[in-house]
């Protein structure tokens, strides 16, 4: 990555949703991004994958914002910050992952909130924010999203949000060091359905 690269500023869709803004992540949110990992790293690590030995720094940090950039300039990838309205502050994050075209139209969700904010409503308003930006500008004809079978608040929440749990995979991806099973969610677009603000 260069120099260029780490100081330019970011662009991208910015969307709006019940009480918070979700915008694309800049260089200038590193030490309130970092905080509040560091802060919230015994309440996510169960759910993650394992943290590298340079996980919070600013070269990691750099790394991330060199491959959600280059994620979105390939429609593979949206990568969002989400900040409470009123006071702007960052209370966690949601990506649109592994954007398919073609005959699939589909891309995967996921989603982490800082401890200190979880379970006030941020994470619903963004994903229903999200919905809306991937069935409305991205046209996309499917979401998909998975969570540990133990995480009864995630699958609550994309209930709630209108997702249909779908199935059960065995061994689905490595969460803080063991491959876990996982349960699996969709959600179909319908036309017209999404599009409100």
């Amino acid at each position: 990555m260069s120099l260029l690269e780490w100081i330019s500023p970011e662009n991208g869709p910015s969307l709006q949703g019940e009480g918070v803004v979700l915008r694309p992540p800049r260089k200038r949110d590193y030490p309130e991004w970092q905080a509040l990992r560091q802060t919230s790293r015994p309440f996510l690590q169960p759910w993650e994958p394992v943290w590298s030995p340079d996980e919070l720094s600013p070269a990691a940090y750099a790394r991330r914002l060199s491959a959600w950039r280059n994620g979105r300039d390939m429609d593979q990838m949206y990568a969002f910050f989400v900040f409470r309205e009123g006071d702007d502050a960052l209370v966690g994050g949601i990506t649109l992952n592994n954007v398919r075209r073609g005959v699939a139209q589909t891309g995967t969700v996921g989603y982490w909130s800082g401890q200190p904010h979880a379970r006030q409503g941020h994470t619903l308003a963004a994903l229903r924010a999200v919905i809306r930006f991937a069935f409305g500008p991205l046209a996309l004809h499917r979401l998909e999203a998975a969570c540990l079978p133990t995480n009864d608040a995630s699958a609550a929440l994309l209930l709630k949000a209108g997702f249909t749990e779908e199935g059960y995979a065995k061994a689905y991806l490595k969460i803080n060091g063991d491959w876990r099973d996982h349960r699996l969610f969709g959600l179909v677009s319908r036309e017209g359905a999404y599009s409100r603000p």
